[in-house]
């Protein structure tokens, strides 16, 4: 088992995990998840750890489509030197990882840690980020389903309605026609007379 593993408990895991463990000379890097799924306005945690001798220098990098862009660079307990264009929407941690704030389908893309000893030997890793937008079909079906609703529950509201009226005029006719067969048989008996 890789020192790096030790501590976490995974001797008797018998799960299938995507694990990316890279090594050279003097630098180990662990990656425990090379691909994270993510959606809009969410924090995300680009998690590694690293083994080396000494203080190592940690860089991670952006690459997408539009091209490649430094993040940040630290030395463990120094302070990070982040991009302009990440103030305030990265943290950084000592195990060499970094955390998002917020990210946005423009943060999609190639995530590149390279850890660099300060004997020279490097080591780099690669982390990939989807991230897409929230989807509202369930919120859109919801709407449309309820809109529905309403306009089958004013149909028949109207029809009853209708029913009712009709069944007033009709309970009328009724009474109008018994009144006009009991003054019809008073009179015949009055004629009998």
């Amino acid at each position: 088992l890789h020192p790096l593993l030790a501590g976490l408990g995974v001797e008797g895991l018998k799960v299938p995990i995507l694990v990316s463990l890279v090594t050279s000379q003097g630098v180990s890097l662990y990656i425990p998840q090379s691909t994270i799924n993510a959606t809009v306005e969410e924090d995300i945690l680009l998690s590694v750890e690293y083994s080396c001798h000494g203080v190592p220098t940690i860089e991670w990098k952006y690459t997408s489509n539009w091209g490649v862009q430094k993040i940040v660079e630290w030395k463990p307990g120094t302070q990070a030197n982040i991009s302009q264009s990440h103030k305030d929407r990265v943290c950084t941690f000592d195990n060499g990882s970094i955390q998002l704030f917020s990210v946005g389908v423009r943060d999609s893309g190639y995530y590149i840690i390279t850890v660099t000893e300060r004997l020279g030997s490097s080591q780099f890793g690669t982390i990939v980020l989807h991230v897409s937008e929230i989807l509202y079909e369930d919120l859109h079906f919801v709407a449309v389903f309820l809109a529905l609703l309403a306009a089958v529950a004013a149909v028949l509201i109207s029809l009853m309605w209708v029913c009712n009226k009709c069944s007033y005029k009709f309970q009328r006719k009724r009474r109008h026609k018994l009144k006009e067969s009991t003054t019809e048989e008073i009179e015949l008996q009055d004629v009998e007379c």
